[in-house]
């Protein structure tokens, strides 16, 4: 028991132990009739404080409460419950027992209190101590039950990096100093074009600051391609951020997009898998998702992708970020206006679409100066062909913007297009640049190195290793 629930607790009793003896206080009996009087109080029924019951109290026990009262000047201090002797102090457990708990718990974190009790008292010579007594001290020790954690390896991994680290909420003190962005699985599922009903799934790009949802849209997949359609929505809306917080999904490690945090002075966050705790406004704004637009939109039988996006949109920008928040005691569209934003200026959109892109390195084909690339093939420029490796930037889900780039400056030279064979059929080649004029060779005899060697095997005085076919001798 808490010590303020022991204090309410306390406090309840001395009111009904004074509601009793207060009128014998007020109007004290005459002498020979404080018997009589006490008799009568012990035959009424009162209401217990805890279990709110009908319960009589003994002659005895009230004429303690009217003698202990009487005569201070603080009668309710005095009928309130005397703490125990032994309040905060703990029994001392054996040596043994305390190991044997703690190589329990080790073993079996997810265990509840009764389940270990259980299975240290079983075959543990008497006397065993109580189960209160047990469940004191694990507490104590700060020996709780854990979430037992799935079998994979990762979830492993997260559970022993966060046990003995404490948990805390946190909120970063400036609007665009940190966003968080997730994929939510949508709990209705949209009809597309082609009559099948698929589940749909919501980008949300929120500010850890303000709770701003900076961009809500809904997709058919959970890629990169659509991860990086919504976020740059969200940057080109609300301006760009210091840091961005994740989890590990697929999209969210993608090299497209992490390139693309890193081109924008984004820096990127993840969470530890199995823990969605630490990114818990993200949590929260999914049930209000569910809560309130979802749940506006039960009558809606055939519900497409372009009606769900269209009512995200009126519902976030009129409802969700002007309604009152009841942690901030504001909305967070005031909220976002009037703290301080270290956010920067978004870049136009072609900006962004070339910063959203991988890089890698490919082999110049040098029969046709081309390389292929996602079982594409592109030309390079002829003025680029003494370049046996070549640096490319492009996002696999859009081959129609591919550069080539400098490697050591990161530059880009030029953009590259797919091999067009029909059209260079009928093209016109153009002509390379001439080499440097070079003086024409003149016939010196045997190489310098083979003069040499022929010098030095003559000097040997052996003869030559080899035997000539006689009619091929010089007469």
């Amino acid at each position: 028991m808490s010590q303020q629930h022991d204090q309410r607790d306390r406090d309840r009793w001395a009111r009904l132990r004074f509601a009793i003896v207060g009128p014998l206080l007020a109007a004290p009996p005459a002498p020979g009739q404080l018997h009589a009087a006490l008799r009568e109080l012990s035959a009424r029924h009162w209401q217990h404080p805890d279990t709110a019951q009908s319960v009589r109290f003994g002659l005895s026990t009230i004429r303690r409460w009217y003698y202990a009262a009487r005569k201070v000047d603080d009668p309710v201090a005095v009928l309130k419950r005397r703490p125990r002797r032994d309040r905060g102090l703990r029994r001392v457990l054996p040596a043994a027992l305390t190991a044997a708990i703690a190589a329990q718990y080790q073993a079996h974190p997810g265990w509840s209190f009764q389940l270990h009790y259980d299975n240290l008292r079983a075959g543990a010579p008497p006397p065993f101590p109580s189960y209160a007594t047990l469940a004191r001290y694990m507490r104590a020790q700060g020996l709780l039950k854990q979430r037992r954690p799935s079998r994979a390896a990762s979830a492993f991994a997260a559970a022993a990096q966060l046990q003995p680290r404490e948990v805390r909420s946190y909120e970063v003190e400036h609007v665009n100093a940190l966003v968080h962005f997730d994929f939510h699985d949508g709990s209705r599922k949209v009809l597309t074009r082609d009559g099948r009903f698929v589940t749909p799934r919501l980008l949300g790009v929120l500010d850890d600051h303000s709770r701003l949802a900076c961009h809500a849209q809904w997709y058919l997949d959970v890629s990169t391609e659509s991860l990086v359609h919504g976020f740059s929505q969200a940057l080109q809306k609300r301006g760009l951020p210091r840091a961005a917080m994740s989890d590990n999904g697929s999209a969210m490690i993608a090299e497209e997009f992490v390139q693309g945090l890193h081109a924008l002075g984004i820096l990127h966050e993840t969470t530890l898998p199995y823990t969605p705790a630490t990114n818990a406004k993200q949590e929260r704004f999914w049930g209000v998702v569910e809560g309130r637009l979802m749940a506006m939109l039960e009558g809606v039988e055939e519900l497409t992708l372009d009606y769900l996006n269209q009512a995200t949109q009126a519902w976030v920008e009129l409802d969700y970020n002007r309604r009152h928040h009841e942690e901030l005691d504001c909305s967070p569209l005031e909220r976002f206006l009037r703290a301080p934003n270290v956010g920067r200026a978004c870049p136009d959109s072609a900006a962004l679409r070339r910063a959203f892109r991988c890089q890698v390195k490919r082999t110049q084909r040098r029969t046709d100066g081309t390389v292929r690339l996602e079982g594409t093939r592109l030309e390079i420029p002829a003025r680029y062909r003494h370049l046996q490796q070549v640096w490319l930037r492009y996002a696999r889900w859009d081959l129609r913007l591919v550069d080539l780039i400098d490697e050591a400056s990161g530059n880009i030279l030029c953009a590259l297009y797919p091999l067009d064979k029909a059209a260079n059929a009928s093209a016109v080649r153009r002509p390379l640049a001439a080499p440097s004029q070079l003086p024409a060779p003149t016939a010196a005899g045997a190489a310098p190195l083979l003069q040499q060697l022929m010098a030095e095997y003559s000097a040997t005085g052996l003869p030559p290793a080899y035997i000539p076919i006689p009619s091929e001798q010089t007469p």
